[in-house]
């Protein structure tokens, strides 16, 4: 069991749609005790393991709102009539893959969807300036999350584990 895993996902080859990954692949850097991190292309429906064994999820995107602000809002399960369908594409949704982790393990844990606003999605590496200063922002909000989630006195730290579309 792990207290609290951060699934970062999205298009590193579409500038800034990468802002989930590379939200992640700080967060692993850091080595929170803890804290496991996924980085994922998509959401896919084999993620329902590894949710169903966090106690708290955080769930981070790019979002193509580039006037907004970051928002992190908690999430439940979708109704079991939503989920059919994007199980089926192989492309998921954070609600669908909690009502999915909650039908197949038996349990779904706390859960946030941190949607950080992006203005390129252009092919490309690299973010935009104006993604860059959010994801700085990003680490920040869900390092603090992450941190209150967390029970005291837990020493160990899951390595982050990378994987692209499967």
């Amino acid at each position: 069991m792990v207290a609290c895993l951060i699934i970062g996902y999205g298009n590193t080859l579409r500038r800034d749609d990468g802002l989930g990954v590379e939200v992640a692949e700080r967060l692993a850097a850091v080595k929170l005790p803890g804290v496991n991190v996924i980085t994922r292309h998509q959401l896919v429906p084999e993620l329902a393991a590894p949710i169903s064994e966090a106690d708290a999820v955080i769930f981070v995107d790019a979002h193509a709102n580039a006037r907004g602000k970051i928002r992190l809002q908690p999430i439940i399960p979708a109704p079991t009539d939503h989920v059919t369908p994007h199980i089926l594409a192989h492309a998921s949704d954070p609600r669908s893959l909690l009502n999915l982790s909650q039908q197949l393990f038996g349990r779904s844990p706390r859960a946030w969807s941190l949607g950080i606003p992006a203005e390129d999605f252009s092919f490309g590496v690299g973010l935009s300036p104006r993604a860059r200063a959010r994801l700085r922002a990003a680490v920040k909000l869900i390092r603090a999350l992450a941190v209150k989630l967390v029970p005291a006195g837990t020493t160990s730290s899951r390595k982050g584990r990378r994987g692209r579309k499967e």
